[in-house]
């Protein structure tokens, strides 16, 4: 339960944390390449999402298998994935080049919002958009919708696994379970997690910094000023 609740007190602090600062932070550390391909980013552009790296590995099905048992969810790592929630954290899905079908959707969305999760992260698609919409405190950060449904089209592989996901900067980004991601319009970070709490620290002090020249322009304080004061720009 106490680990629980440190990852738990962590969420709270990273969920108030901006992709860019974090971005910011993380490069002048020396980690440059964490931002995910610019696609991937929240459904929803209000929500943001922070949490603990839960992951999946999946692929597609050579082949159509209709009528296959294993190709249900039951007997697709899904429970296992739920068995391995927490709160504060966060299920993150590398696809396997399935192209088109809807990973997850609303139902099993509401499964890992009641284990925990505060929101899931894929480099392909979910279902179901109206749906997902009215989950609360809960953020899908994909590359879009799909109606496609993806059993039999697409499996879970492995659970809790170094996965790699398209990047930005970089051809492919490392995410390992443990790790933290980070979401919001601006696009999606992942955080080594050896390197965690001394980027959380670092990014803090720069938020703080940034409100302190938010109110000082609210004051009608200059902007020569303020960034003289707090030096952000």
């Amino acid at each position: 339960m106490a680990e629980q609740l440190s990852t738990t007190a962590l969420q709270a602090r990273w969920d108030k944390i901006r992709v860019a600062n974090l971005y910011d932070t993380l490069d002048a550390m020396g980690y440059p390449n964490q931002c995910l391909d610019l696609g991937i980013r929240p459904l929803f552009p209000h929500r943001h999402l922070a949490g603990q790296v839960i992951t999946v590995r999946g692929s597609a099905y050579s082949q159509s298998l209709h009528g296959d048992e294993d190709a249900s969810w039951t007997g697709n790592y899904f429970e296992e994935l739920r068995a391995a929630l927490y709160p504060g954290c966060a299920v993150v899905v590398e696809s396997g080049g399935e192209l088109h079908a809807g990973k997850f959707g609303e139902m099993t969305s509401w499964a890992l919002k009641e284990g925990g999760a505060h929101g899931i992260v894929i480099d392909s698609y979910i279902r179901d958009y109206l749906g997902l919409e009215v989950i609360p405190g809960f953020t899908p950060c994909v590359r879009g919708t799909s109606p496609i449904e993806s059993n039999k089209r697409w499996r879970m592989t492995a659970l809790n696994v170094p996965i790699a996901l398209p990047g930005t900067l970089t051809a492919r980004v490392r995410v390992a379970p443990g790790d933290w991601i980070i979401g919001e319009a601006d696009g999606v970070i992942v955080v080594p997690q050896e390197i965690a709490m001394e980027a959380l620290v670092k990014v803090e002090d720069v938020e703080a910094r940034e409100q302190g020249m938010r109110e000082d322009f609210a004051r009608g304080v200059p902007f020569d000023e303020a960034y003289k004061k707090w030096g952000r720009a």
